[in-house]
């Protein structure tokens, strides 16, 4: 299946290259594949699956729907199975957006809820302009490439996303986050800046695909002030960080944010594919079809949705995921003593990252801060991770950061089985790296070994 697959899919394929294994079987953390092999799954579908693999919750939902003779294709009538969710989705909202807000449904994926999300402010402003991040990752089609870190032609304006470890102003902390906020303060307000009164700003809470870094909640209160004294929309890019993932239900919610759209996708359709764009009703100035999608009417997704949205806020996984996620970071954090190849440990909730570094690379004369990013180092971890059965992800600016988003349902003894095959798997790499660069492409060779069972 493998070699049929590489002969007849894309080039663009991505996971199948990295996780060279064939699902067959999965449930909660774990998944069997084809050859026998059992896997602790911690990349949950890029954080797609909340409750992890074929959650009784969610095969139920899905089930009621398929038995009760209810369509399966809508376009955007309203339906019972609709109205459920949105209440369900409603009652999960941050307040101050819950009491005026509307909801438009989109295509399946994250990037088109994007999409609208952009046409949505534009039309309300009137204005065509973007403001957006480095480091950020919304997608991947035209517009959302556009607000994103790796755009080539740029209709959008890049502003300086704050981080402590690899800091764009080289100071880190509080004092950081402040010289970020005042450059976008600086680029908004200078009439020869170059960049004239956009149409909304986007900004992740936590940024996954750009190395787990979360903003700081000071400097999200603060593109909040910023954005609401100029009239400018803010969006809240809550794709993989929603739905409890960063500890609280919406990643905003730990500033105390209320944004004016919330771009939601991933979680919110328990497995299935789903995507909207929430927003305050004054922004409603759509006309008919202005934004569509044959397939935005999902009923069993949304079946699938309500009874995850439901599962995680009546059983407090958010913050159980709080809880959990602070001890795997602590943890992980004690990484940096013992292994020189850890540069950085950082997260929230269980959005965990951690990021390799070359130690032996040299800076430059007189230059302080962390070593450059070790890819090689991060590509072998993973493949020492999946050689012991753990699934993970690598993301960042140079894919040197090893990512883990578990499901929400992990248990304490699962946790543990993660963080103990990690530990091996760093522990391993920098072994290896220290004896030189073809060490671990060697040992991957002569000792491809058994993932053992989850």
């Amino acid at each position: 299946m493998l070699r049929r697959q590489a002969a007849r899919e894309s080039a663009a394929r991505t996971y199948a290259r990295a996780l060279p294994i064939v699902p067959v079987r999965a449930r909660g953390l774990t998944i069997e594949g084809a050859d026998g092999r059992r896997y602790l799954d911690c990349l949950s579908g890029a954080g797609t699956l909340a409750l992890g693999h074929n959650h009784p919750v969610v095969l139920e939902a899905i089930r009621k729907v398929l038995d009760s003779g209810a369509p399966l294709h809508v376009l955007d009538l309203a339906t019972p199975v609709k109205d459920a969710f949105t209440t369900e989705l409603f009652r999960t909202l941050p307040p101050g957006l819950a009491d005026r807000a509307r909801v438009q449904f989109c295509g399946p994926a994250g990037t088109d809820a994007v999409e609208a999300a952009f046409k949505l402010v534009r039309a309300a402003t009137g204005r065509s302009g973007m403001l957006a991040f480095t480091g950020a990752y919304h997608g991947m089609t035209a517009g959302a490439l556009e607000a994103s870190g790796g755009a080539g032609d740029v209709r959008v304006a890049r502003l300086p996303y704050p981080q402590d470890y690899r800091c764009p102003f080289g100071v880190g902390g509080e004092r950081g986050a402040e010289l970020a906020a005042r450059w976008t303060e600086s680029v908004l307000d200078d009439a020869k800046s170059g960049v004239p009164s956009p149409a909304g700003m986007i900004l992740e809470p936590v940024q996954g695909e750009g190395g787990v870094i979360p903003a700081p909640d000071g400097w999200l209160r603060r593109m909040r002030e910023i954005t609401a004294a100029r009239s400018i929309p803010l969006i809240a890019d809550e794709v993989q960080t929603g739905v409890g993932r960063t500890g609280r239900f919406w990643a905003v919610e730990h500033s105390g944010v209320v944004p004016d759209v919330m771009v939601l996708s991933k979680a919110i359709g328990g497995s299935l594919p789903l995507a909207v764009v929430v927003y305050r009703d004054d922004l409603d100035v759509w006309q008919p079809g202005a934004h569509a999608g044959t397939f935005r009417g999902n009923q069993l997704a949304m079946a699938a949705g309500t009874a995850t949205l439901a599962y995680v806020r009546q059983n407090g996984l958010a913050e159980r995921a709080a809880t959990l996620g602070a001890r795997m970071l602590a943890h992980l954090r004690g990484l940096t003593e013992e292994f020189a190849c850890v540069g950085d440990v950082r997260g929230r909730g269980l959005m965990i990252g951690i990021e390799l570094v070359n130690p032996e690379a040299a800076l430059p004369s007189g230059a302080t801060g962390p070593h450059p990013p070790a890819p090689s180092i991060a590509t072998a971890v993973q493949r020492e991770c999946l050689r012991r059965g753990l699934i993970v992800e690598l993301g960042g600016r140079h894919a040197g950061v090893v990512r883990l988003l578990p499901p929400l349902t992990l248990t304490d003894e699962q946790a543990d089985a993660v963080l103990d095959r990690l530990t091996d798997a760093i522990a391993s790499a920098a072994t290896a790296a220290a004896r030189g660069p073809g060490a671990v492409r060697h040992e991957a060779a002569v000792n491809p070994g058994r993932a053992p069972g989850g």
